[in-house]
């Protein structure tokens, strides 16, 4: 008897305890601000051509919903969703149970607030803290709103296969309103958000009937509906009048996402006129543009890994396309705007621009080899190369850039001093607050990919600023302007020094290079049809490569979203999506490299040293220099046909070389 008295206190103090905390986290969630939540009214997105894009329906109110979609979700979805407080603590421990044993994170216990709460304001990693904060959000959503406006909220949010919302679902899938749909159709649309991929019917009508019946027994088993209505509507036939819309593309929707986030950040829109709907937004999209990058991803088995990336014309900083990740219907997280990760070696050329500022030049060289940095506060750092191959002696800025050689990076980075790569990134408009730190130069802190490219356009345009944008204009649905882009030009870098770097930037792909190490971009070099300006950067966890001439600068970034390592295998999917992307991109079109400015010359030297090219020296290179700062030239060579060939693109006597090294890549 006094084991089963313990063991009852045990239980009672252990309720105290839960309610104690329920109680607590009730009047946290009462005295934090109120999530709001946003209804999706009606608005329409046009490109730069003024072709309509993409528009979408009003909300509808949870009693315009059809009983059969209602019950339907809920018994699929969330059965006890009118009695629970936010989340289901006997479903969280089984999960918890079972993704302890099981050593993943693959069951899921979330309910239909908990789905809401990670659709309005989280991403779709599978952590523990996001997890807890989705619950903690949900929570937040039930001391805040009633049941039935969450509900209505859920189904008006949430993905039935690329349609978004149960009225536009119903539209589509069946050219109804949603609260005209029978048993069958119900049953059809309410199994399609746990897999939107898999249980389309009009992806794979096999998978989305099975499906179908799932919901029809788990109906039946809670005895929403009769046994001779569950035969009926497995039974029945459904024409679906909707189709595959070409015109809608994942790509797309992670565009309108981004369109709808910098509509959000207008001060000049007022709430009111987002709530009457019918607002008509003039975007800068470019369809040709967008289809060259759906293109660079697809036929590529990505796995788990993600992509983004970011077209931009360096000119005015409008977005011409743009990929949010791999698949929209699995995730809607826009990685491309609202991702941060290390940048990498993609940060050097705002190194090496600021180090041009400073005096050096494109022959400027250090000794590159194995090299512990000491500092006074008895601290060191070891930067070691990529292959932990060194040229063990000078090595020339130019071909720094080539390999991408960390140990020039960090001397010139130290050189400088560690506040003039900042001040340099700050101002071609990198938002951060970087820290001054040796490792900087190695890209070690987190930027989001639309900043770097927005970055890297000052140097495509040759030193202007450009504030990175999708939307041109806004008007109401008469027609009167509320809102239209400004374009402001600001010089911000020098047009010389800017040259000097861009060409310094096709060294990564340039078989001169081709020496005790191999160019970071020659395995690109066999696409090429244009001339470019290119960056790659690696870390453990993320991939990289920008690019640019003077039309167009396209940036690419892949990596897991629960920031794993990369494996080996996915080195080079950032590369082939951007050469894919930037070739199909300038397919149809006419592009040209910069010319040369009036106070740029050329001297040839030799490419790894820098040192003056003698007559004799097998390779030799063009260098660019502001005039009265290039070595002095002893001996004559024909420059201009020299130079002629370097704005060439073309494999030459080393193309034996550069095969092999595709070949191992």
């Amino acid at each position: 008897m006094k084991i089963l008295k313990k063991i009852g206190k045990f239980f009672v103090i252990l309720f105290g305890l839960f309610m104690l905390f329920n109680f607590g986290l009730y009047i946290y969630c009462l005295v934090t601000p109120k999530l709001e939540i946003t209804r999706n009214q009606s608005y329409y997105l046009y490109d730069n051509e003024n072709n309509l894009v993409f528009n979408n329906y009003s909300w509808v109110e949870l009693e315009d919903i059809s009983d059969n979609l209602i019950k339907a979700t809920l018994a699929t979805e969330d059965k006890y969703f009118y009695k629970h407080i936010g989340f289901d603590y006997l479903r969280i421990v089984k999960a918890m149970f079972n993704n302890l044993t099981s050593g993943s994170l693959s069951e899921g216990a979330s309910t239909i607030t908990q789905q809401y709460a990670r659709n309005l304001y989280l991403n779709y990693d599978k952590t523990w803290t996001r997890k807890i904060e989705e619950a903690l959000l949900a929570f937040e959503l039930e001391t805040h709103y009633t049941k039935d406006e969450i509900l209505e909220g859920y189904l008006n949010t949430i993905n039935y296969g690329g349609v978004f919302g149960i009225e536009n679902a119903s539209r589509y899938y069946f050219n109804k309103s949603a609260n005209d749909l029978t048993l069958a159709e119900a049953s059809m649309l309410a199994g399609i958000p746990q897999s939107p991929s898999n249980y389309s019917p009009l992806y794979n009508l096999d998978l989305a009937k099975k499906r179908q019946k799932t919901v029809l027994t788990l109906m039946y088993n809670n005895e929403s509906i009769t046994e001779e209505e569950f035969n009926d509507a497995i039974d029945t036939d459904l024409n679906y009048v909707g189709i595959k819309n070409d015109n809608i593309t994942s790509g797309k929707l992670y565009f309108k996402d981004a369109v709808l986030n910098e509509l959000s950040t207008i001060a000049s829109i007022p709430e009111s006129i987002l709530e009457t709907g019918g607002i008509k937004i003039y975007t800068t999209l470019d369809n040709m543009a967008q289809s060259s990058l759906e293109k660079s991803i697809e036929d590529k088995d990505f796995g788990e890994l993600q992509v983004a990336s970011v077209l931009m014309n360096p000119d005015n900083g409008e977005v011409l396309a743009l990929i949010g990740g791999t698949n929209y219907n699995e995730s809607q997280f826009n990685r491309a705007i609202s991702a941060k990760r290390q940048v990498g070696s993609t940060m050097k050329p705002f190194l090496y621009y600021a180090a041009l500022e400073s005096g050096f030049t494109s022959a400027s060289s250090f000794i590159s080899e194995k090299t512990t940095f000491s500092f006074s506060t008895n601290k060191t750092y070891t930067p070691k190369n990529y292959n932990d191959k060194y040229a063990d002696g000078p090595l020339s800025m130019g071909a720094a850039i080539a390999y991408s050689d960390n140990i020039f990076a960090v001397k010139t980075h130290l050189f400088l001093g560690e506040e003039n790569l900042v001040s340099i990134a700050n101002r071609v408009g990198i938002s951060n607050e970087l820290e001054a730190v040796p490792s900087l130069a190695l890209g070690t802190e987190e930027i989001s990919l639309m900043e770097m490219v927005s970055g890297y356009a000052s140097f495509a345009n040759l030193g202007n600023k450009v504030n990175s944008h999708l939307i041109r204009r806004i008007e109401d649905s008469s027609g009167n302007i509320l809102y239209e882009y400004k374009e402001e030009e600001v010089n911000i870098l020098n047009e010389n020094l800017v040259y000097i770097l861009n060409e310094m930037l096709t060294y990564t792909y340039d078989t001169d290079f081709i020496d005790y190490n191999y160019p970071t971009m020659i395995s690109l070099l066999p696409k090429m049809t244009n001339k470019y300006a290119i960056k790659s950067g690696t870390t453990n966890t993320d991939m990289w490569i920008i690019g640019y001439n003077q039309d167009a600068v396209l940036g690419v970034w892949t990596g897991y979203d629960d920031n794993r390592l990369v494996e080996s295998t996915d080195s080079s999917y950032h590369k082939e999506v951007w050469i894919d992307g930037m070739e199909g991109y300038f397919s149809n079109k006419d592009t040209s490299w910069y010319d040369i400015p009036n106070n740029i010359v050329g001297v040839l030297v030799n490419p790894i040293t820098g040192e003056l090219a003698a007559e004799d020296d097998k390779k030799k290179k063009l260098f660019y220099f502001l005039k009265g700062t290039e070595p002095h030239v002893d001996n004559e060579y024909d420059l201009d046909a020299v130079f002629k060939k370097e704005n060439s693109i073309s494999v030459d006597e080393d193309e034996e070389k550069l095969e092999e090294k595709v070949e191992e890549e």
